[in-house]
């Protein structure tokens, strides 16, 4: 009789460790799996929700939880949020930043972060959480490369820098140990961190999803980039494996664009997505930023954009298939018609686009092919421009989240609650993807 008793305590042991595993999202080939069932999902960016969740300015809980209620009934559950930021000298960056001097840490906005992880958990979302940018609003990887050296971050909306100049002194971070030390520090703090809402250790939340190298890491640009490509794929395993040694649950990605972050080299895009300590790979897409749709002449542009994004994914879901590991694309969008950041103006051609996007991916998950989800850019809720005026609409401290970087107009690609049109076609591609 005792040794039967423990036996059935040993299954139910096992079954119950077995079930905490199955609560986090692996990989199966090119399916996301979750609970045993594939997982499938359109989700979106959010990367403000952990300063909403702050208890200080300029935190907004009852905003947040408004949010992530609105977001779960309409079917969208999985959420990039920004997991880490550097405090810059520059106006129009995240601010307060979770860094705010080389090793010291904004115990305010890990709260925040805390306490979005904790509300997302109530409603069964699931987060992917950068832990780095290539871009200067959030201080990113220039900083770090900046506090390392005692050198000026070279901010490119400033006269006497240019994109070049910003590129390859971010890129710089892939060769500098001193500014990767940086970066593998708070890695570490951050993925050892115990949820003060919740009590739980990151590394043991199945709410997380994937922790996410940084938010489109880039080699750099032009030929002082491509001499990058050794220490930008060196950096990628390192990081990836060093995330690995500490959690052994969560899923890794590299948060790249595709083609369009690797100078175009698809053999650069494979490598890195190829490692084993990747499990996914991404993409993103920008039919506006890269001069392929005008929407001040939407009717002439659209239908070449069209050709050119399907074009583009095609390529990746190629790729993809050949690595044969799930694909997300997780930045897409467009500005209002007439390019315009008012609320009350249409998205007739967002809406299009939309359309477009969510039918594709719907379609290639489907038929069993590696597009397995997305994060549209971006949901800006219940926030407000402060100015809709193209040339005015930046954002600045106090003013609300909209889901577009401080740098650039506020509401220009956010989709905000009142979008009905567009809400309702979130709501339809949600539900068909959740049920596959």
């Amino acid at each position: 009789m005792k040794f039967w008793m423990l036996i059935v305590i040993l299954v139910l042991a096992l079954s119950s460790c077995n079930s905490q595993d199955n609560s986090y999202v692996k990989v199966d080939g090119n399916n996301f799996i979750i609970n045993g069932e594939t997982y499938n999902y359109l989700g979106t960016n959010m990367w403000y929700g952990p300063l909403l969740g702050m208890e200080t300015k300029p935190g907004d809980r009852d905003r947040l939880i408004k949010e992530l209620d609105f977001l779960k009934s309409n079917g969208v559950t999985n959420l990039r949020i920004m997991g880490a930021s550097e405090k810059t000298d520059y106006d129009n960056t995240v601010t307060p930043a979770f860094q705010t001097a080389p090793g010291i840490y904004n115990e305010d906005v890990l709260i925040g972060l805390d306490f979005c992880l904790a509300e997302m958990e109530k409603r069964e979302m699931k987060a992917v959480i950068y832990l780095g940018n290539n871009w200067i609003w959030t201080g990113g990887f220039s900083q770090l490369v900046a506090w390392a050296n005692d050198e000026v971050n070279p901010n490119p909306f400033l006269p006497e820098y240019n994109w070049d100049d910003f590129m390859n002194f971010s890129a710089r971070l892939y060769s500098d140990e001193k500014a990767q030390k940086l970066y593998f520090d708070y890695v570490r703090m951050l993925i050892n961190r115990k949820n003060t809402v919740t009590g739980k250790m990151y590394k043991d939340d199945p709410t997380i999803m994937s922790w996410q190298l940084a938010n489109e890491p880039r080699p750099g640009r032009g030929d002082e980039g491509k001499k990058n490509f050794p220490a930008f794929k060196i950096w990628v395993d390192k990081s990836a494996k060093l995330i690995k040694s500490i959690d052994k649950n969560h899923l890794v990605s590299t948060g790249n664009e595709g083609l369009a972050g690797c100078i175009e080299s698809e053999e650069l895009f494979k490598s890195i997505h190829q490692f084993e300590s990747i499990d996914y790979i991404t993409t993103h897409l920008w039919i506006l930023n890269w001069g392929w749709f005008d929407p001040h002449n939407a009717e002439q542009s659209y239908p070449e954009a069209m050709e050119k994004a399907h074009e583009y994914l095609d390529k990746h879901i190629q790729m993809s298939s050949e690595i044969n590991k799930p694909l997300v694309i997780e930045e897409f969008g467009i500005p209002r018609d007439s390019h315009s950041y008012s609320t009350e103006v249409s998205t007739i051609y967002r809406d299009k686009y939309y359309e477009m996007m969510f039918k594709k991916i719907y379609k290639n998950a489907q038929s069993g092919g590696p597009m397995s989800g997305s994060n549209f850019w971006a949901f800006g809720g219940f926030g407000k421009p402060s100015n809709p005026d193209e040339n005015e609409s930046k954002w600045y401290n106090g003013d609300d989240f909209t889901g577009d970087p401080p740098q650039e107009p506020q509401g220009r690609n956010s989709v905000f609650a009142g979008d009905k049109t567009t809400i309702d076609l979130l709501k339809k591609y949600a539900v068909m993807m959740n049920e596959l």
